[in-house]
């Protein structure tokens, strides 16, 4: 006998589903109805009222192939009256954005409200009020399935969700999508972290810690949006092909106004045109270079000579040397920065000439104050005394100025070390310098040290590890007053000056009061080859746990030797596409070129890492030195030994292997033709 429709609780939720949509229908077109002529006081507020509402209208869109909710929560009692006698339970359904119906009463709850959080919490040892959770099931838009847990059910043994493991291992085609369906407790407990703190994430390949940090970022605006609206948010990654992966993921999630950027662009004061040897770029990025350069700037600071004589009308009011030598010593002691006391010195010139005003019998304003600090003797006397520093200049003669680079380096950089940052053809100019990336980063110090940097109320940085001590401290400038999540792994770190522990790095960042967290349990790397992979631990980071994967799928994974080369690599990349899903070719960069002349003659298409794939081109070939983040169903990674080989010294090419290793979500072939490395026999 066939259950009737109306009791069939499939067909029930995928009525609420359709209910669900033509809710959030009509949410969208109350806020395109509106009209706004009446209630602007002038053009200035009527354009931002009319930007906030494109934006609301945005974050309002219904995306036909992302489910409106992906699971339900069933309350034993009502939310927030757990004692009342006879409570009656409610029914939440969780989701990626609030949609009410036309009464105001929620038809899904936003996955960050704190009602929805036992969805991701709760368990049978701590049901937290939670008689039963539902999972659902989709296939592109549409409702296909669901899946019970009854928390309070002694009887019903604890299982692994099928669903859950099924949307982890689900294909994936194009940009990185959010996991608000699969967030794990381990996970949803530095989501939702509070503003206040900082928090470091060491989490290895797999473990969902860019996942983590976009989906904080969401939460934070959740949960502090008037004063993050104010403050601003941004999110830091290591190039632009990452970002590109990334950047859908909040948009996804209703959230549209969160800046990206490299810490390259942070930085972009110069045009960047050069590049550093390794052992040079890893001087240039030494924290030592922030007092360098800070005695460089303030060596412009000269004591005053002799008295300065303000003329007003008949009088003349002298400020004695002693008297300014005391002024400047006394805005050097002071922390502030050198432009603001370049600003403040002629304010307190005029104070001590309108103090002699006074004395005289005169009663002086505040506008005679600031004409006499205006006074042309004053101004000149200020310009002798603390002159303007552009900070590209700065930068430019300290590595162009063999001398004036040893005075303000003496006791910081040895001989050898200056000689290793100078410039071997000094710029006649800063335009036509050709500027390094670390160059432009002491740049950024050098201008932070004259006037303070806008500081942000949240800054997420993934992919830490590869940053320099004057790469953090130039993020640092962009949360001083505010917060940061950082994420990274150790053992991933693939640049000579990576960071060996989380204590010094966030030193440098100024925030080394934020809680360090570990996640080691992987989501997305299958058991076979992460196992593989963690052989490489002991020579790369022998202090991490390496990570444990909890996919019940051991995934697909073979080693194979390459006799015919790339006519062996082209073929595993072919049988790999016959696979539902992504598929990413990772190669030592010197071997891009050879290996896409290959695919090319094959017949392949393939794209380049930021480049859009498609369900007709797939295939995405990877230079290893950019596989960093980047996930693909399956991986072809070719000649591990020539990935090692590419790097300066085998520990940095054996933590760029580690990287590559880890890439595929749901398979891996690794071709050689040169033999392994090794450390992964």
């Amino acid at each position: 006998m066939s259950t009737p429709v109306h009791d069939d609780p499939l067909s029930k939720e995928r009525s609420h589903l359709a209910a669900s949509r033509s809710a959030l229908r009509a949410m969208r077109e109350d806020v395109e109805s509106l009209d706004i002529t009446d209630v602007t006081a002038n053009w200035v507020n009527a354009a931002v009222l009319e930007a906030q509402i494109e934006q609301r209208i945005k974050a309002l869109a219904d995306l036909s192939e992302t489910p409106l909710f992906f699971g339900r929560l069933d309350y034993l009692h009502a939310p927030g009256a757990e004692q009342a006698e006879g409570g009656e339970g409610e029914r939440f359904y969780v989701g990626r954005r609030h949609v009410h119906d036309a009464d105001g009463d929620p038809m899904v709850i936003d996955w960050r409200a704190p009602v929805s959080q036992p969805f991701y919490r709760a368990s049978k040892k701590d049901p937290q009020d939670v008689s039963l959770r539902r999972r659902f099931g989709y296939t592109g838009g549409d409702l296909t399935a669901y899946e019970d847990e009854h928390l309070l059910d002694p009887a019903e043994a604890a299982t692994t969700s099928r669903l859950l493991q099924e949307e982890i291992e689900r294909p994936r085609v194009g940009p990185m999508r959010d996991i608000v369906a699969t967030i794990q407790p381990e996970q949803d407990e530095i989501v939702r972290a509070g503003l206040a703190g900082s928090v470091c994430v060491q989490g290895g390949p797999g473990t969902g810690k860019t996942a983590v940090g976009l989906h904080r970022v969401a939460y934070l605006l959740y949960a502090h949006r008037e004063r993050l609206a104010r403050t601003g948010t941004l999110v830091i990654g290591p190039n632009r092909s990452f970002l590109h992966y990334i950047e859908q993921v909040l948009p996804a999630l209703g959230e549209l106004t969160v800046r990206q950027a490299t810490v390259d662009d942070l930085v972009a004061h110069v045009e960047v045109r050069g590049t550093d040897e390794a052992a040079t770029a890893v001087i240039k990025g030494d924290a030592r270079m922030a007092e360098v350069l800070r005695r460089a700037l303030y060596s412009h600071v000269v004591p005053p000579t002799e008295g300065v004589v303000v003329v007003r009308g008949s009088r003349r009011w002298r400020v004695p040397v002693y008297e300014l030598e005391e002024i400047v010593r006394e805005l050097l002691a002071r922390d502030i920065r050198y432009g603001a006391a370049r600003e403040a010195l002629p304010q307190r010139i005029a104070h001590a000439v309108l103090v002699q005003m006074e004395r005289a019998g005169e009663a002086p304003d505040d506008r005679v104050q600031n004409a006499v600090a205006r006074n042309a003797a004053v101004k000149a006397l200020v310009k002798s005394v603390w002159p303007q520093v552009d900070p590209a200049k700065l930068v430019l003669r300290l590595l162009a100025d063999a001398d004036f680079l040893a005075e303000h380096a003496e006791g910081l950089l040895t001989q050898e070390e200056q000689k290793a940052v100078l410039w071997a053809k000094p710029a006649r100019s800063v335009k036509s310098a050709r500027w390094s990336p670390a160059d432009a980063v002491l740049i950024d110090e050098a201008t932070d040290l004259i006037e303070r940097t806008h500081s942000l109320g949240h800054v997420v940085l993934d992919e830490a590890q590869d940053l320099s001590p004057m790469q953090y401290r130039a993020v640092g400038r962009r949360c001083t007053t505010g917060s940061a999540t950082v994420l990274g792994d150790l053992a991933q770190g693939t640049t000579p000056w990576a960071t060996r522990s989380w204590a010094e790095a966030l030193g440098h960042l100024g925030k080394g009061e934020a809680v360090v967290e570990e996640l080691t349990a992987g989501f997305r790397v299958p058991t076979d080859v992460i196992a593989y992979a963690s052989r490489l631990l002991p020579h790369i980071a022998p202090g991490l746990t390496p990570v444990a994967s909890i996919r019940e799928n051991p995934g697909f994974f073979d080693i194979r030797t390459a006799p015919d080369g790339t006519a062996d690599v082209v073929a595993a990349c072919r049988e790999l596409l016959e696979r539902e899903g992504s598929v990413g070719l990772i190669a030592a960069d010197a071997r891009v070129p050879e290996l896409a002349a290959a695919l090319a003659a094959a017949g392949i298409g393939h794209v380049g890492p930021g480049e859009e794939t498609t369900h007709a081109t797939r295939l995405t070939l990877v230079p290893a030195s950019l596989a960093k983040g980047l996930e693909y169903d399956y991986v072809v990674l070719d000649e591990p030994r020539a990935v090692v080989d590419g790097e300066p010294d085998e520990r940095t090419g054996l933590r760029r292997l580690y990287v590559a290793l880890t890439r595929a979500v749901s398979g891996l072939i690794v071709t050689h033709g040169t033999g392994l490395p090794p450390q992964l026999a």
